[in-house]
């Protein structure tokens, strides 16, 4: 299954990063990311927690330790969508292999796939969503997309501490509530997602 699950409002949608002190404490002080977060290399951004934990290792990896919720405006989400390509050539989303290869090279969005994970880590039958955001519009994202910037690791640990003492119930209180969010049929198609 293939959905796309946020935490969003009528205007905004919570995506998720996780960075080292340095990057984390810079954004939080300015309100938007500034040096030496870098704008040289694609950034990616993902709208589900857990997939990002599952990555992080629940912020214990090296320079994955801090954890943000960054809400963005749906406007520049939605635009991410419209202008992202699948990393992988899926029949369907586009007629030829070639055709996809040509859209591949030349996006400024690339649209990745991965499972979806549970609290405890385990790979889910649904698949969790990935935009990567090239040089061409991490401006956007940082400059004119960012509303707030929220620094979310002591919540984590928290969350970390509830489920490895068997209070998974009271850990998943505390996950922010994410619900399937509406995506155009024609960008749905082209990324693949299922539509109900």
């Amino acid at each position: 299954m293939r959905e796309i699950h946020a935490d969003y409002d009528r205007d905004t949608i919570v995506v998720y990063q996780a960075y080292n002190d340095a990057i984390a404490d810079a954004a939080l002080k300015a309100g938007r990311f500034v040096p030496p977060f870098s704008w040289k290399r694609m950034t990616w951004i993902k709208p589900s927690l857990l997939w990002l934990m599952a990555r992080s290792n629940w912020g214990q990896k090296p320079n994955q330790h801090r954890i943000l919720a960054v809400r963005i405006s749906r406007e520049g989400w939605d635009r991410a969508l419209s202008e992202g390509v699948l990393t992988a050539y899926t029949p369907g989303a586009h007629q030829r292999f070639a055709d996809w290869e040509a859209a591949f090279q030349s996006a400024t969005v690339h649209i990745q796939w991965d499972p979806e994970r549970s609290l405890r880590g385990a790979v889910l039958q649904q698949d969790s969503i990935q935009v990567g955001l090239s040089r061409a519009c991490i401006r956007d994202f940082t400059d004119e997309w960012t509303r707030s910037i929220q620094d979310i690791t002591a919540q984590i640990k928290k969350i970390r501490t509830l489920r490895d003492r068997g209070r998974a119930r009271d850990a998943r209180r505390l996950l922010p509530q994410a619900r399937r969010y509406p995506v155009p049929r024609d960008v749905a198609r082209r990324l693949n997602i299922n539509i109900r």
